[in-house]
Order: structure tokens, then sequence, then C-alpha cells
């Protein structure tokens, strides 16, 4: 199998570290030789986060080139038009139908692009959209929109789905399993 990728893109707070290291474990657990990168420079203050996943039989390096990406997470509109390049040309795009200003659009100082998802689609065509936020309110959580996000995503891959919740009730605390379950569920089963 040639490798493959998965990158994952937003804002900090979106539990996207927490994603990649789910995916990495289901991957592993699957025998794949996996390698992940991570990019959260100001990330805790509302800036962009990038973590990445390759996987195959044998990868040498997390990181990625442009036009390498067979699939892009992108649990905000903005990040995902930011990393549109690193798509490959038959890849696919999850884009959660989120908007979260960044500093400079808050401030005024720049404009937020208008007709993102638009733009994707006329430049990606495998663009698949998902409204991540507003099924994780739906559950009564807003911080399940990871979870939601990586339900799609599997659903996508060819991988046991019982191996992502076996990870899923590991990975996340005790008290959230549940909830993380049943989006994941929700997700997986669109």
């Amino acid at each position: 199998m040639a490798v493959k990728s998965i990158l994952l893109c937003g804002v900090g707070g979106q539990g996207i570290l927490l994603a990649s290291d789910i995916i990495s474990d289901v991957l592993m657990i699957n025998n794949f030789d996996v390698k992940k990168s991570e990019v959260h420079g100001m990330s805790q203050r509302g800036g962009a986060v990038v973590s990445t996943v390759r996987f195959g039989e044998k990868v040498y390096s997390p990181i990625n080139g442009v036009g390498d990406v067979d699939y892009i997470v992108a649990f905000e509109r903005l990040e995902a038009l930011r990393n549109l390049e690193k798509l490959k040309k038959d890849g696919t795009i999850l884009v959660n139908d989120y908007r979260i200003n960044p500093l400079p659009v808050a401030t005024a100082v720049m404009k937020y692009p208008d007709n993102i998802l638009e733009t994707i689609k006329k430049t990606v065509p495998n663009v698949i959209t998902i409204d991540a936020f507003n099924m994780a309110k739906e559950l009564g959580n807003i911080k399940v929109m990871n979870t939601i996000m990586m339900g799609r995503l599997a659903k996508m891959m060819d991988l046991p789905k019982n191996t992502w919740s076996e990870v899923i009730k590991r990975r996340v605390p005790k008290k959230a399993v549940d909830i993380n379950i049943e989006a994941f569920e929700k997700a997986y089963n669109l």
C-alpha cells in the first residue's frame, strides 16, 4: 500500500490534536506504520492548528508536500481554504461548515472571505460538508465537534468501526465517553 496522508486543520481549542491522536491509534491497531506531526504555535490564543497523520506499510516522514494529502479534515471553513493546496488532485476534503473569526477579522483589520465553500467546490471534485457545530449542539456538547468530524472520516476509510469506538473510549476522559461515542455514531451513520 502506498503511503496515505490525512491533514487535520482548524483553530486552537477545536480538539484537532486529540483527533489526530485517535486517528493515529486506530491506524496503528490496524497494523499501519504511522507518523504524525503537529503545528500549534498560537493555538491557545485561537490561532491555526494543523496536524498531519501519514500511514502505510512503511512511512519515513510525517511531512507532506504540496499536492500530497489524500484527506483534509477541516474543522473550520477558512482553515480549509488555507490548506487546500496540500490536497491531491483526487483527494477528498471534509469541511465543517463553521466560522471562527481570526484576530485580524475580529479586530476589523481584514474581512472574512465570502463564498469559501463555493470556492472549494469549484476547485476540488471531492468535497463533503458537515455541520458539526449544530450536530454537536443538538447532542448538548459543542466540544464533540472533533468526534463528529472523525465519525464522518471513519465512514470514508476502510477500517473496522469498532476500532474507532475502542480508541475513543480509551482516549477521551471517562465522563465524556458516552457523548463522544454518540457523536461518532451520529456522524458515521450520516
